[in-house]
């Protein structure tokens, strides 16, 4: 059964009604869901699923316990050696969604590195996400080089500039484009993502 990883901003925290129509897809496929432990998105979506009574969930967290599991699903606690409340200690449970899951799906403002950087795990695993633009109200599908470079794009070039120092922007594309392969093809879970009803 393929999983989904969502992830989100946490400066979001009101799910547009497109992500939710996207999420009811995943429910009724039965698709199992990994959320991270964090306020914002995190959050928000923790409250719809489980508005929805969805139990296939499992909750990520870096250490020892969920900062949030409003659902009381089974957790995930991913050990890390990065100091306590750090983002690279935060990071760790991310990059073990990102490996553990098939496919993503992304609620990002356009600024936030932390869902920046698990579209570009994602890809780098040469999976594929499915990326809600906050400030467009639309979705902009990642499968390779060129959708990550267009995602990357919407930013304010303040943004693209903070993210670089950040996260090393620019390396992470340059790397990206000596890695691309041509594995990306029509694919019936990605097109369930971004099917509605």
């Amino acid at each position: 059964m393929n999983k989904i990883f969502i992830s989100g901003s946490l400066r979001i925290k009101k799910i547009d009604n497109k992500v939710k129509q996207r999420i009811d897809n995943i429910i009724n496929s039965g698709f199992p869901i990994l959320l991270g432990d964090a306020n914002g998105a995190d959050t928000s979506v923790q409250e719809l699923v489980d508005s929805k009574g969805y139990k296939n969930v499992i909750i990520y967290c870096s250490g020892n316990y969920a900062r949030n599991n409003i659902g009381r699903w089974k957790v995930e606690k991913i050990r890390t050696d990065y100091k306590k409340n750090t983002r690279l200690f935060f990071t760790a449970k991310d990059i073990q969604m990102a490996k553990d899951c098939d496919y993503g799906l992304m609620v990002w403002d356009s600024k936030s590195t932390g869902t920046l950087s698990n579209v570009y795990e994602l890809l780098s695993q040469n999976k594929k996400s499915l990326v809600f633009v906050n400030k467009l109200k639309s979705f902009i599908k990642v499968a390779d080089i060129a959708d990550f470079e267009r995602l990357t794009s919407v930013m304010s070039s303040s943004a693209f500039e903070k993210a670089d120092k950040k996260i090393q922007l620019r390396r992470k594309i340059q790397g990206l484009k000596y890695k691309q392969t041509d594995m990306f093809e029509a694919d019936p879970i990605l097109r369930r993502l971004q099917e509605a009803y």
